[in-house]
């Protein structure tokens, strides 16, 4: 995955120091035993902590069994209500809490590291993907051309614990701007 250093005004606006050298944990939910049926949904949408805000915020006790942080799809190897959430829900409200017409950027956080990115683990997750960002782009962001990337999943690495439910620990740590639920029409069938 290519690395770039936020701006000057960026960095200082952030409280924690970027850093190349970080000790990453191997995936932690591929060690949980999940009910049967259950299925992993891996998206990218800018800031980390902002979209871990928003998806524990609406979809903790709502079948979201778990939410994690951290790093896929680039190059570097090591960097209760019981009801089930469906995979498709999930790819939904992903569109709607980032902007996915905004390539390799969310708010004034640019780079790769920031682009949209859903990451299916099957091909029926792919295709679901695929059929929702068809309608993400005719539907809700009309005239935009919608920028999410669909690519397969590579290996998973947790990032760092204190990147892990980060704006709990700091509640007035760095939010995104580009990072809300917008008020959307549901999609069509």
């Amino acid at each position: 995955m290519a690395f770039q250093m936020p701006t000057f005004l960026t960095r200082l606006m952030r409280p924690f120091t970027t850093s190349m050298s970080r000790p990453l944990v191997p995936d932690s939910l591929a060690a949980k035993n999940f009910p049967e049926g259950s299925e992993r949904a891996i998206v990218a949408g800018g800031c980390f902590w902002g979209l871990e805000e928003l998806y524990r915020k609406d979809w903790e006790g709502k079948g979201m069994l778990d939410c994690r942080v951290g790093y896929t799809g680039g190059q570097t190897e090591a960097p209760d209500y019981r009801s089930q959430v469906t995979y498709k829900q999930l790819v939904e409200y992903f569109f709607k809490m980032h902007d996915p017409t905004t390539l390799n950027r969310q708010g004034a956080d640019t780079g790769t590291q920031y682009r949209s990115a859903i990451f299916y683990v099957n091909d029926e997750q792919k295709k679901i993907a695929e059929e929702i960002k068809e309608k993400v782009g005719k539907e809700w962001y009309k005239g935009k051309p919608i920028s999410t990337e669909i690519r397969a999943a590579t290996k998973w690495y947790d990032a760092e614990d204190y990147h892990q439910d980060y704006l709990k620990k700091e509640p007035f740590g760095y939010h995104c701007p580009a990072h809300f639920v917008r008020k959307l029409p549901p999609l069509s069938s």
